[in-house]
């Protein structure tokens, strides 16, 4: 039956109309990362009710979640896109070895920095770019959270091992299932229980670990998966270099935007703690729709490899056109939808008047290049799946660090708050035009392999 099943799916990805495979890879993938970043506005939302510092807050301490999601992208991405191209080529144990590399890796990554963040709780928010109104509310946050990274970790490497086996499904109902139980527990701990930002925090903990759970018992107890194993994890320095060449774009990608998000905290701080929340309220907000593509292009990720593994590159070439087509067109509808409602958005988290006229100008700012993320996030899919670790590292790291840090130590100098404003939008027309000069050099190769 487990046999039959994976070669249902082997037979999908290299013969089913990528209109049709890409979509229903897609869908599950595109929801659970949304309700991964609606949970993170329920974070925005609920603590935006106590006040414009517990706001702050989160905008602070999302920039250290974010580096340890990065941490856990990069082992999980990297690990499973070495195992889709085995699988892809028939080399059933030598993926089984990369699930467990990548499980194990990233359980034990997430216990060092669990342990470290606490010891240097205190320093770690104030470095992140918290004032003082906001570092203690920040403490509060980051606690549970970090106390939860080795369960972050491993979920995260779990699900991205589980979308390259194309089963996007499973993964979806474990992140999910997590993001909706942090939403039910976000205002129970907060209000009912008065536990205030660390409330928020002990929610998120919570739901990690129950996320963790569910896709552990997938992965061990469902049989299209490959089981987790410790007699499988004997790791290798060729392994791990494999690994990261392969997972280094997702550290690039969501590492280096750790790294903006703390410099704009501390640039924000010359116009106080609403800067910080309406920028904070902002990324979120951005965020949510950007998961969106980025989940369709986790659709096309699988694949991408493996077909690239079964050496069909025209059908590479054409999965790309498609997905960066479909992501631009919907990404023109929801940014000319939200530009209609900007001021509304940013007031549903938090009712300050300079927090929403600062927000406001922002997020109408960055709505103008958000049609650009198409392109540039396929592109960054597409080098990643296949390989050009080199090149898909520059374009991850382009968009909110090669590009985003100049621009925050250039811009807000020169035009005050208004260059706070646009240094991302100006950041992502950069990152656009790398995009398309690294790319068409390589989906012209494919044409011509697939031409041979």
């Amino acid at each position: 039956m487990k046999a039959s099943h994976a070669e249902s799916r082997a037979s999908q990805m290299l013969n089913a109309p990528v209109s049709q495979i890409i979509p229903r890879l897609a869908v599950p993938t595109v929801i659970s990362m949304l309700i991964t970043s609606i949970y993170n506005l329920a974070d925005t939302f609920f603590v935006g009710r106590i006040n414009t510092a517990a706001s702050g807050a989160i905008g602070v301490v999302f920039s250290a979640m974010g580096i340890i999601q990065a941490i856990a992208f990069t082992i999980g991405m990297g690990s499973g896109a070495n195992m889709s191209r085995a699988l892809g080529a028939g080399r059933k144990e030598e993926a089984a070895r990369f699930v467990s590399l990548g499980f194990f890796t990233a359980f034990m990554t997430g216990a060092v920095l669990a342990a470290a963040g606490q010891i240097f709780l205190r320093r770690l928010v104030v470095l992140l770019g918290a004032t003082e109104t906001i570092a203690p509310y920040a403490e509060d946050y980051a606690r549970y959270i970090l106390l939860a990274a080795p369960f972050m970790m491993s979920s995260l490497a779990m699900n991205n091992m589980l979308r390259f086996q194309g089963l996007t499904l499973y993964a979806m109902i474990g992140i999910g299932t997590g993001g909706l139980l942090n939403m039910a527990l976000d205002p129970l701990f907060i209000f009912v229980f008065n536990m205030g930002t660390a409330g928020a925090s002990l929610a998120t903990a919570i739901s990690q670990c129950v996320s963790f759970s569910i896709l552990l018992w997938m992965c061990q107890r469902q049989g299209e998966a490959i089981s987790i194993s410790r007699r499988n994890f004997r790791p290798s320095r060729e392994m791990y270099r494999r690994m990261l060449a392969n997972g280094l774009p997702s550290l690039g990608r969501q590492g280096i935007a750790s790294v903006s998000t703390i410099l704009l905290n501390h640039v924000a701080q010359a116009w106080g703690d609403p800067a910080i929340a309406a920028m904070a309220i902002v990324s979120r907000f951005i965020m949510f729709i950007n998961s969106a593509v980025i989940g369709f292009g986790q659709g096309f990720q699988p694949v991408c490899a493996y077909c690239y593994g079964a050496r069909k590159y025209a059908r590479v070439r054409e999965a790309f056109v498609f997905c960066a087509r479909v992501a631009t067109v919907i990404l023109l509808v929801l940014a000319g939808g939200a530009m209609l409602i900007s001021r509304e958005i940013v007031g549903w988290f938090r009712d300050d008047p300079e927090v929403i006229r600062i927000g406001t100008t922002a997020l109408r700012i960055q709505l103008c290049t958000m049609p650009l993320w198409g392109y540039y996030t396929m592109s960054n899919m597409l080098t990643q799946s296949i390989g050009l670790s080199a090149r898909a590292t520059l374009l991850s790291a382009s968009r909110q660090g090669i590009f985003l840090i100049p621009m925050l130590l250039i811009l807000p100098p020169l035009f005050g708050l208004t260059g706070l404003q646009t240094a991302q939008p100006a950041a992502d027309v950069c990152a656009f035009f790398l995009g398309v000069f690294l790319v068409r050099p390589v989906l012209r190769k494919l044409r011509e392999d697939g031409d041979q």
